[in-house]
């Protein structure tokens, strides 16, 4: 074999420079906006002149950048346009929709995904329990802002609907991350709605479980509230949002 096919890398070879390449980047994004060589080494546990011959390569591609000032590395353009295409791909009805199911089984109650719409808080999903469908839970159903547990998160967390709000009840969803109700919307029947984040804190939508009075108590810190903080949480944090 001559030097010019000694020289090809392997495939091998190939998938594992790839899998390097990825972790600096990964790293890059935990220790964002920039760093150190150094640190990105010791972050890393690996030498030092093997991730500068990776961040040369990078930032040759766009995927890098050196801070010509500090010497300091971060993402380049190119992650960050990856990063928001798939940002961009994060639907908050797909991502939920599981998580509503299995949550209308663990506590046999209905539940239900509402999204922003041009009308205000609305309902694009619901999964039913048996004998529980309501037309408050009707896919298309529009809730009222201020009078409605799941109207009211929204205004707590999206900008612009606080005014004709009890600010007390808005500040008190954003200290429990949640908000329960009791016959509000409906007499008889009790809610427990929290938010779901995509990319920091901006609100993607709204999950809440109804149920009859007899049959859900709808506490703010009872079991159904920590399963519902808990699956909620799983959401945000697959659609890069804090919580």
């Amino acid at each position: 074999m001559n030097d010019a096919q000694d020289s090809v890398p392997t495939k091998g070879a190939k998938v594992q420079s790839a899998e390097v390449g990825t972790q600096i980047l990964k790293a890059l994004a935990d220790l964002a906006p920039s760093t150190s060589l150094k640190h990105l080494g010791e972050y890393l546990d690996m030498p030092a002149a093997k991730v500068h011959r990776y961040l040369q390569a990078l930032i040759a591609s766009g995927f890098a950048e050196q801070d010509p000032l500090t010497n300091h590395y971060g993402l380049g353009r190119e992650a960050l346009y990856v990063g928001l295409a798939a940002i961009r791909r994060l639907d908050v009805v797909k991502v939920a929709s599981p998580v509503l199911a299995e949550l209308r089984d663990v506590l046999g109650q209905t539940c239900f995904l509402a999204i922003w719409g041009s009308h205000g808080p609305t309902v694009v999903q619901v999964e039913p329990a048996q004998g529980m469908v309501t037309l408050v839970t009707q896919v298309g159903s529009v809730l009222p802002l201020h009078g409605s547990s799941t109207g009211l998160v929204f205004a707590a967390y999206k900008d612009g609907l606080e005014e004709g709000a009890d600010l007390a009840v808005l500040e008190g969803i954003r200290s429990e991350g949640l908000h329960a109700i009791h016959g509000l919307l409906m007499p008889g029947v009790n809610a427990l709605s929290v938010p779901l984040f995509k990319t920091g804190r901006e609100l993607a939508g709204v999950i809440t479980v109804v149920g009859s009075q007899a049959s859900f108590a709808a506490e703010a810190h009872g079991d159904a509230a920590r399963t519902l903080l808990e699956l909620a949480r799983e959401v945000s944090l697959r659609m890069g949002g804090e919580v």
